[in-house]
This record gives C-alpha cells, structure tokens and sequence, in this order.
C-alpha cells in the first residue's frame, strides 16, 4: 500500500507517540482500539494481527552480545558440516541403496551449533538436563558431531545404516537400535511435536507432585516447516499455551521446502505459522535475515525494501538461492528502483552472501535468549534457511534437495570452499571423501569440549535402565481380587479394583499415573476424581457443579490423574512420556492409559510404535471391549482384531484377560 500523505502518517505516529510518552501505554491501547472499532464500524477492511512485518521479530537494537568466538564456532560448525556429507557419500559408494540425507542438515547447522555451544544442557547433578528433540532427517549432522566430540569412530560413521552387526549407525533417531545414544524417535513426522509438548507437561507434573524438581529443565524440539502441515503438530498448540508451558520451544527450520517441492510456493509459511503460533497463545520469534541485511534496511528509507519483502513469496525465494547474485540482483532488488540503488554499490557475490536468519548466530542466539527469558508462554522461533545451504549446483535450493544421495567432484570443491576448509582439504585428497577431525590441544578442540563441559557433558545421550531400586508389589495385596466374588464384576471393574490397591501401596502409590480420554465414568472409575484428584496446574478456580457429590470432579495442583479430554493422541503422549520416565529422568513411573476399547486403540497405532521404538514401560487397557457387544455402535468400535494389531508392535506384550 503507497503513502499517499506521509506528513499526515508522520501526524498520526507522533500524535500516538506523545500518548505513550505523557499517559502511559494503557491509555494508549484503548485510544487505538475506540480507533479500531470506529474504522470497522465505517467499513474499513483491518488486518487482523495475527501476523506482523516480514522481518526479524528482535530487533538489531535489542540483541544481546553474543558470548561465544563467532570465528571458531565456524570453523567447528564447517567441519561438522563436511562430516556430515561425507558419511552419506560414503555410504553412496558402496551401491547398496542405503539412502541418507545431506541437505536438511546444511539448512540447520547453525541452529543446533548455537543450542549444543550456549542452551542445551546435559545431565548433572541437579536433574537430567534439557530435553532435546531432533529432527529425523538431520541426524547425519548430530553423528558428525559425536564424531569430532570423540564420541563416535570412523567406523561407525562408514557404516551409516548399517547397524545389523551393531558397528554401525541407524538412519535417523532409533532409541531401540540405538540405546544409549537417541531419546526420542523422531522421524515419523507430527510425533515430535505433540510429544514434546506433552513431555514438557510431563515435567510440570513431576514438580508439581513433589517427584522431582524439573524447573531449570526446558524442551526443545527442532522441527521442519514442511512438517507443520500434519494435524499432530498443530492439534496440541493451544493445550501448551493453557498449560503456559514456558519450559517448552519449538525451532522450526523454514528452508520453504517440503520433500518434493514448496512448501507454501504462493504464500509465505513463516507467515501463516506466526498467525497459527500467535493465535494459539505463543512467544513467536522470527529469524528472517542475517546481519548483512541490517545495513540495508537501516539505508532503506523509501519503505521499499520492506515492502518487497513482505510481497514476495516463498517460491521466488526459494528460486533466488537456487541461482546466483546477479539473477537476485535483476529479479529481486531490481523491481524498484529504490532497491535497486540499495545494492549498486554491491557486488553480484556480496548480493548472493546476503544470509538468511537461520544462518547467522547471533540472530538465532538471540532468538533462544529470548525464548529462555519468556516466562508466561511456551515459545516458537520461525528461523528461515535455505535447504541444501552450500552445496550449490547439486542441491542448494533446489526441489530435488531432500533426495540428494551423491554430489560429483565439483560440487564436493564447492563445498570445500564456501565451508572454508581449503586449508584442511587439498584438491589431491578430496576424491578420498576424508573425515576431518579436531586436532587434540587445538584451538577448536579446546573450545568444542569447553562449551560442553559447561553445559555439564555431552548430547544426545540416553539411560537405558534407571538408578535405585523399584518395589513391586506383593501378590498377596491383591488377594481380595484373586478368591472368589460376592458377585459377578466385569474385567474394567476388577481393574479398577486393582488400580485402588496400586493408588495406595506405600512404596510406588505416587508413581501411578491413571491417564483417561474422558472417559472415566464409562468405565467406573469416577471416584478416582475426588480420591487423588485431576492434575491441573492452575488448580480449581470454580466450584464444580457436583461439589457435594461423593466423587465431584477435583482438579488439583498436585492431581494424580492425567484427564486429557475427548484426545487419544494427547493421552497417549501423556502415557508415553510416562512409561519413558524412568530413562528421561531416572524415574520409574506406572502409567495406565484406560481408553474405549479398539476405538481408543486404532487411533493413535503410530504413536505405540514410537513407544515401542522408545522402549516405554507402561500399561495400555482397552475398557468396555468385546467383538459382539458393540455392534450397534459402528464398524469402529468393533474390537475382536485388536489384540492381532497390538501384537504387532514388537515389544508390546498382547493380553487378554477375558481368555485366562
């Protein structure tokens, strides 16, 4: 939109300005909203504010110093990202078809480095640390990592996929495989996200029931921009907010790119996931440009920098990082004349190096900083990248990126020199397809392991078995359920039974973790409510209608039930993080998640398989089943395959007790 009166804008801003100044931002809120409300009413078409400028949501302004050697964390970050292609290459050598990934990693380097050298903290004395969750796609980097750290060998790297005989490594995040090393399996995408939201509920849990003190503890979750469009990353966004999980980010690569093309090609995604984020409740912070591009918006008086940014769309930005600076000068700049003259004085190459946000580390470390600080609300940070960053003609930018498994020698040169690794590196040697390691009592050697040991140890990094003893208990607790019954009791009863003897057993009756889909009083196990209570952090702030009832639905700050509303998905999440307590944070927990029957069960079957994957010990019960008794109720509700699909997940024991 053009001004057509800027002295009258000029007016307008100076006159809000002198409000702030003289009467306080409150009274200058409500001025804008009686302004607002009479433009509506006059019929005048309003954004809605859900989304804000294209450009970075910190301002250069507002950054922090950044508290590392920019220049060394480079050099690290380049040789990381060269071990990274190579073992995929390497890999590619052998003809076996093994697959891998380059380029989602090369988008992202700079995110995870900046986490791994300043946030993410490693198990100490105090708690388990931070809770990470990588993207699948982007493990080649995370082993490239390990690798320089000492952590891994070059054996393991050369055997990428490759781990039958137990030498190698899996082909993304794999707890089963993989046991001290990966937490979570991330790759089947949606699970990530709904996971680690209900796992950073998880810790408010803990807290709250006085199990463990988890409040220095935060949860990160890297994912992509293409994943955001399953229902599972989106459907719990606004349970974080109400839950005000502020322990909880979410860092959202936006390379614009999807496994076969755009994204959002005639849109922008960052746009719509900041009016998602926002609208859910969210801290959203936007990483968009890199440094270089503060100087040419702070030259930019006409607006039209701005402007062009905020009108281009994602698939001319992905086309721009495909080609080279004189198509970005002719094609992007060279719609206006006013940011045309912005970069004459640059060269076609300076115009090129222009980064995105996600690739500069002090925009991104200022955005976590920010997220760390944020107290009232989980956070998002939308950093922009550019898939395949680096590796040029085979795949920066391009559709075909995700797929990318080989590069001829021209590209590998390339990515030699914009990595910097000339020195490390010579033409003679690069065919050889060379790790390159961190030399011991070298600079980048010292600094790597410095970083880390502040952060107290290395990540990622998995307990396969919990500390201290777990009592179980006796049979003889359950002898009133094992003689014979007065009467006649359904199996769902004589569990609920059981669950009461569990609920008051001395040694693990705070470990129980009742978790229910709302539906409690289907299956009787409404005194629960009142018993132990219904977890909320905010505790009850109404009188329930069945206050004077024997079993009135109590919520509690330190609840013991997990009632997570008509959502299998989230309940499962819930049980999930549960059953895995005991190697999260070296907890054994008892989790029971108690649904209706197949219906509850079929719905959430990717989800058992990451439990299988992630080696949970808990309990999952199919109430109120039978083939023939629900056939009025639908096709969904029939049940009589249940046990067949259970039995399926490999470490998931299959029992039905109406059989016994």
């Amino acid at each position: 939109m053009i001004d057509i009166d800027p002295t009258e804008t000029r007016e307008w801003l100076d006159a809000i300005d002198s409000v702030i100044k003289t009467e306080g931002i409150e009274r200058a809120q409500y001025l804008v909203e009686k302004v607002i409300d009479e433009a509506l009413a006059n019929g005048v078409d309003l954004p809605t504010g859900i989304h804000t400028q294209y450009c970075n949501t910190i301002p250069l302004s507002e950054e922090p110093p950044y508290p590392g050697d920019i220049t060394i964390e480079r050099r690290i970050r380049s040789v990381i990202r060269w071990n990274a292609i190579m073992m995929v290459l390497r890999a590619s050598q052998k003809d076996l078809e093994l697959g891998g990934h380059m380029a989602s990693y090369q988008s992202a380097a700079a995110f995870y480095e900046v986490g791994f050298n300043h946030f993410f903290r490693a198990p100490n004395e105090h708690d388990k640390g931070d809770i990470v969750y990588y993207q699948g796609h982007i493990s080649p980097g995370i082993y490239a990592r390990a690798f320089v750290e000492g952590r891994m060998t070059a054996e393991q790297l050369d055997n990428f996929r490759q781990e039958v005989h137990g030498k190698g490594l899996s082909s993304y995040p794999h707890p089963k495989l993989m046991p001290e090393f990966w937490q979570f399996p991330t790759v089947s995408m949606g699970l990530a996200p709904i996971s680690s939201i209900y796992q950073a509920r998880f810790l408010r849990y803990l807290e709250n029931n006085g199990l463990r003190d988890t409040s220095r503890q935060r949860v990160y979750a890297f994912l992509g921009d293409g994943e955001m469009d399953e229902p599972e990353s989106r459907g719990a966004l606004s349970f974080a907010s109400r839950e005000k999980l502020n322990n909880l980010c979410f860092l959202i690569n936006c390379n614009l790119q999807r496994l076969d093309g755009p994204v959002m090609g005639n849109g922008k995604i960052i746009q719509e996931l900041e009016a998602l984020f926002r609208g859910a409740g969210w801290c959203v912070i936007k990483v968009i440009w890199g440094s270089e591009w503060d100087r040419l918006l702070a030259k930019d008086k006409s607006g039209k920098l701005l402007q062009l940014m905020n009108e281009t769309v994602d698939g001319d930005y992905q086309t721009f990082k495909s080609k080279d600076g004189a198509y970005v000068r002719e094609h992007f700049f060279g719609k206006y004349q006013e940011t045309s003259a912005l970069v004459e004085d640059m060269t076609d190459d300076e115009i090129f190096a222009l980064r995105r946000g996600g690739h500069d580390p002090s925009k991104i470390y200022a955005a976590l900083k920010r997220a760390e600080e944020t107290t009232d609300r989980p956070t998002v940070i939308l950093a922009k990248t550019v898939k395949g960053y680096s590796m040029g003609t085979a795949a920066e930018g391009k559709n075909v990126a995700h797929q990318v498994k080989k590069m001829d020698l021209s590209s590998i040169i390339h990515l030699r020199d914009r990595l910097w690794l000339n020195d490390r590196v010579p033409d003679e040697g690069i065919s050889k397809l060379p790790y390159l390691e961190l030399e011991e009592g070298s600079t980048e050697h010292k600094y790597l392991h410095a970083r880390r040991q502040a952060l107290h140890g290395y990540l990622p990094q998995r307990s396969p078995k919990f500390t201290g003893d777990f009592q179980v208990p006796e049979l003889s607790d359950f002898e009133s359920l094992l003689g014979e019954q007065s009467r006649e009791i359904s199996s769902t009863l004589a569990f609920v039974r059981a669950l009461n003897i569990l609920l008051k057993n001395k040694a693990i009756g705070n470990k129980i973790v009742p978790i229910i889909a709302d539906e409690a009083r289907t299956f009787g196990m409404e005194g629960l409510f009142r018993q132990i209570g219904i977890y909320n952090p905010h505790g009850q702030n109404y009188v329930p209608q069945d206050r004077e009832g024997v079993s009135y639905y109590k919520e509690d700050e330190s609840g013991q039930v997990l009632q997570e509303g008509i959502n299998e998905l989230g309940a499962i999440s819930s049980w999930v993080a549960a059953a895995t307590s005991y190697s999260t944070h070296d907890l054994p927990m008892v989790p029971f998640y108690i649904f209706y029957s197949m219906f509850g069960f079929q719905r959430v079957g990717d989800m058992t398989w990451l439990a299988g994957d992630q080696q949970a010990r808990g309990f999952l019960l199919g109430a109120t089943a039978g083939r023939t008794t629900l056939n009025g109720e639908g096709l969904q509700h029939e049940d009589g395959h249940s046990h067949i699909l259970a039995s399926t997940v490999p470490n998931c024991i299959s029992y039905d007790p109406t059989f016994a």
